[in-house]
């Protein structure tokens, strides 16, 4: 059985096809991750798969139960953490996981006894006594996390959960999904951080404009795209643009131009051919600082999918 089963699966709002007949096939245990830029649906496909919007068309199931028909036998089995902080700021982080806990059916002991743990489960018991509203945003992310899994789900939905962050808090809500699965919990997660993707990940479903245009695991989604991405860096930025000439003609490619004004990048789907490429720029009299082969990034793979570079929300 998988955990979440689609086919068709659509949302009309108006007259704009959010979710636009998407396929999904997400088995339990590990990692899924839902991968797009703004407006690309992923959000909206959460949101059906949780029960909070109705199916327009097509067929969903979570863990066995159709999205439209059980939706409380999937709501019971389900959490959801969104892309912004579902807490009351004004009570501290004890009291935050307490009312959760009441609200699911716990006593006051043992909403208690639950709200303890995962204070330092995560790592946040000395601040458990202070206010939401004092809390950073990683700590925030961390106890929204936590109020979702006061009853341990069988599959999490995580929208964006590290949105803004800083890179010591993302390692930590990395640690924490980890912890949850490795624990037997499902994870759906949606991201516009490629990075957080290719860490994270079992499959990977890239999204653009509502429909699902490449699915795999990160090393089927980047050798896709190539065998490799040549790097390279001159010692003249000036001769940048002679040099992407020269490559993309021995190489018979895209050349992509870097910020840095002396880098330049290609994919290539034979690696035998880079020495030769590489001593034409030499023979043309284009210095190379230093160079690089190596596997296309999900950076690379977005690119070639969408023709957009990804972009982090703001």
């Amino acid at each position: 059985m998988y955990a979440i089963e689609t086919k068709g699966l659509t949302k009309v709002f108006g007259q704009h096809r959010a979710v636009d007949g998407v396929d999904l096939a997400i088995p339990a245990g590990g990692v899924y991750s839902v991968l797009g830029p703004n407006g690309a649906g992923k959000t909206t496909t959460i949101r059906m798969l949780a029960t909070l919007l109705p199916v327009d068309g097509g067929q969903a199931t979570v863990l066995g139960h159709d999205v439209a028909r059980e939706s409380g036998k999937v709501r019971e089995r389900i959490s959801l953490t969104g892309q912004y902080a579902s807490l009351d700021e004004d009570l501290t982080g004890v009291e935050n996981l307490v009312l959760i806990a009441r609200l699911l059916g716990h006593s006051r002991s043992s909403a208690q006894r639950r709200a303890t743990q995962l204070l330092g489960a995560f790592g946040l018991s000395e601040a458990g006594g202070r206010q939401v509203k004092t809390y950073s945003g990683g700590m925030r992310r961390r106890i929204d996390i936590a109020t979702s899994i006061v009853n341990t789900p069988d599959l999490l939905f995580l929208d964006e959960p590290t949105t803004g962050l800083d890179p010591r808090s993302r390692n930590q809500v990395w640690d924490i999904v980890r912890a949850l699965v490795s624990a037997g919990t499902t994870v759906l997660l949606t991201t516009q951080y490629l990075e957080e993707a290719d860490q994270l990940a079992d499959r990977i479903a890239v999204i653009d404009k509502g429909k699902v245009i490449a699915e795999g695991t990160p090393t089927e989604l980047k050798t896709s795209v190539g065998s490799g991405v040549l790097q390279v860096r001159l010692r003249d930025p000036e001769r940048r643009g002679a040099a992407a000439q020269l490559l993309g003609a021995a190489l018979g490619a895209h050349v992509q131009l870097d910020t840095d004004p002396a880098a330049l990048s290609v994919q290539v789907e034979d690696n035998d051919v880079v020495p030769r490429a590489l001593a034409e720029l030499t023979y043309s009299g284009i210095s190379i600082a230093d160079f690089a082969l190596g596997q296309p990034s999900l950076d690379e793979v977005f690119l070639s999918l969408t023709g957009n570079a990804s972009q982090p929300a703001a």
